[in-house]
C-alpha cells in the first residue's frame, strides 16, 4: 500500500514519521503597511463563550479520544505531510501540470488538528478547496484528491462514502450548507425529532431570559451509538455569505450535530478580515444562534484538536453545534494567480512566518522530550516519499472518459441530454 493510501490520523493509528518542509514561497517587494490587527495574534482575543460547557465532552457519547500529548509526534507528522504535498502542488502549477491550485501553507495546524480528531465512524467532513491537510489527517487518497486540481475530476477521485470526506466544494460557503443536511439526516437516524426549543420559549436574544446566553434546548440521547456529526469547514472571507448563517440558524434552531470550523486565515482573498467581518469576529455571531463557541490559536495543533474534540463530543451527546473560529495566517497566495504582495506587507508575512506551526510544534516536542534529531530526520525523508509518490500519480492520471461528464447529471437522463452525449462521444470516436 502507497503511503498517501494508509488510513489517516482521524481516530488515531500510529503514523509514520514524515518530512518537515520550509516554504518555498518567493519572497517580493511589499508595501511598507504596518500589519493589522489580525495578524499580531497577541492582539487576537483567543476565548471560548461559555454559554455551554464544551469541555464537558459527554462521556455517554462514547467517543473518548487521546488527549493532543499523546498523539503530538503524529499531528507533526501529518502536518508535514501536508505541507511537503502543498510545495509540490504549487511546484506542479508553476511548471503547467496543474492547472491551478490553492495553497495551504501555514494553515497545517488548523486542518490536521481538526482532522485528526474526526471519528471516521460516525462523522464526515465537508471541506472547500484547501482543506488538503484535513484530507491527509483523514487518509483520503491524496492522488485522488489532487484530480480536482488536475481538473480531471470534480470533487475528487477518492471515494467520499468510504473517507467520509465530502467531494472537493469550490463554491464558496456551499459545503456549510451540506453538512447540514447530513447533520439533520444523522439526527432523523437517530429517531430524535428535528425540534430545538418549545414554541412558547423565551427566545436566545431576549434579555429578559436570564437564560438568554444558553444554547437551545436539547433533546435526550436516546441512542446507544453516538450521533454522526458533520463539520464544516469555510473561511472567514465564506461566513459573510448568508448561506453561513443560515446554516447556523438552522442548527441552532434544530439543535444539530455540526461543529462550524472557521479557519480565519486574515484574508478574503485580498480583504482583510476587519474589512468584511463586522461583530469583532466570526465566533462573536454564535450567541446570536444560541450556540457555544471557541476562538482559538489555530497555529497550535493541540489546541485545534483539543477544541475540535471538545465539539464533535458535544455534537455527539447530542448536545448541538458548536462554532470554532481557529486564527491562522495564509502566508500563501489565495491561488496560484493571485499576488499577495499587491495588497499586504512583507512585514506581516514575516510576522506569521515566525508562527510556522511546524516550527512551534516542533519547539513542544523538543522541550517536553518527545522527539528529537532522528525523529525529524525520519519525518523529513517520509513526507518527502509521500510527495514524489503524490506527484507521480498526479502526473500518471490520464484523462477521464468522456461520457462521464453526462453519467452523473441525472439519475434519470432526459433525452436531450442523451442526444447530446451520443454527439460528443461520436465526435471523438
Amino acid at each position: 500500500m502507497a503511503p498517501w493510501q494508509v488510513v489517516g490520523l482521524s481516530r488515531w493509528p500510529a503514523r509514520r514519521a514524515l518530512r518537515t518542509m520550509k516554504s518555498t514561497e518567493n519572497s517580493t517587494s511589499r508595501d511598507s503597511n504596518p500589519p493589522v490587527a489580525h495578524r499580531s495574534f497577541i492582539e487576537t482575543n483567543v476565548t471560548r463563550n461559555t454559554a455551554a460547557d464544551t469541555s464537558a465532552a459527554s462521556a455517554a457519547a462514547g467517543t473518548s479520544a487521546p488527549s493532543a500529548a499523546e498523539i503530538l509526534p503524529e499531528l507533526y507528522r501529518q502536518m508535514s505531510i501536508a505541507r511537503a504535498i502543498d510545495r509540490e502542488a504549487v511546484n506542479l502549477q508553476r511548471t503547467g501540470a496543474l492547472p491551478a491550485y490553492a495553497p495551504l501553507i501555514g494553515q497545517e495546524a488548523a486542518q490536521v488538528g481538526s482532522g485528526a480528531a474526526i471519528d471516521k465512524r460516525y462523522d464526515f467532513a465537508f471541506p472547500t478547496y484547501r482543506e488538503l491537510g484535513v484530507a491527509v489527517a483523514m487518509g483520503v487518497d491524496l492522488t485522488g484528491y489532487m484530480a480536482t486540481h488536475l481538473a480531471s475530476w470534480h470533487g475528487g477521485l477518492y471515494d467520499p462514502v468510504a473517507s467520509r470526506f465530502a467531494p472537493i466544494q469550490a463554491v464558496v460557503a456551499g459545503s456549510v450548507l451540506h453538512a447540514m443536511g447530513w447533520a439533520l439526516g444523522q439526527k432523523l437516524d437517530a429517531g430524535l425529532a428535528p425540534v430545538g426549543r418549545a414554541p412558547n420559549e423565551a427566545s436566545a436574544h431576549d434579555s429578559s431570559n436570564p437564560d438568554a446566553n444558553e444554547p437551545a434546548a436539547t433533546e435526550p440521547d436516546t441512542s446507544s451509538a453516538p450521533i454522526g456529526a458533520a463539520i464544516a469547514y469555510f473561511g472567514d472571507g465564506a461566513s459573510s455569505q448568508g448561506d453561513v448563517h443560515e446554516a447556523m440558524n438552522f442548527a441552532g434552531v434544530y439543535t444539530l450535530p455540526v461543529v462550524f470550523f472557521c479557519q480565519n486565515n486574515g484574508w478574503a482573498i485580498s480583504v482583510p478580515t476587519e474589512n468584511q467581518v463586522a461583530g469583532g469576529s466570526v465566533s462573536a455571531r454564535a450567541a446570536g444562534y444560541g450556540l457555544p463557541s471557541e476562538k482559538i490559536d489555530g497555529n497550535d495543533v493541540a489546541a485545534v484538536y483539543e477544541a475540535t474534540a471538545r465539539a464533535l463530543n458535544r455534537a455527539h451527546s447530542g448536545g448541538g453545534a458548536t462554532v470554532i473560529e481557529a486564527m491562522t495566517y495564509r502566508v500563501g497566495p489565495h491561488s496560484t494567480s493571485d499576488d499577495p504582495g499587491r495588497y499586504r506587507s512583507l512585514d506581516e508575512e514575516q510576522s506569521w512566518r515566525a508562527r510556522d506551526p511546524l516550527k512551534l510544534c516542533e519547539k513542544r516536542l523538543r522541550d517536553e522530550g518527545l522527539a528529537g534529531d532522528e525523529f525529524f530526520t525520519e519525518a523529513a525523508a517520509h513526507a518527502l516519499e509521500v510527495s514524489e509518490q503524490v506527484r507521480a500519480g498526479i502526473l500518471s492520471q490520464v484523462d477521464r472518459p468522456m461520457h462521464e461528464l453526462f453519467d452523473f447529471v441525472y439519475a434519470e437522463p432526459p433525452a436531450a441530454l442523451l442526444a447530446q452525449r451520443d454527439r460528443a462521444l461520436e465526435e471523438i470516436s
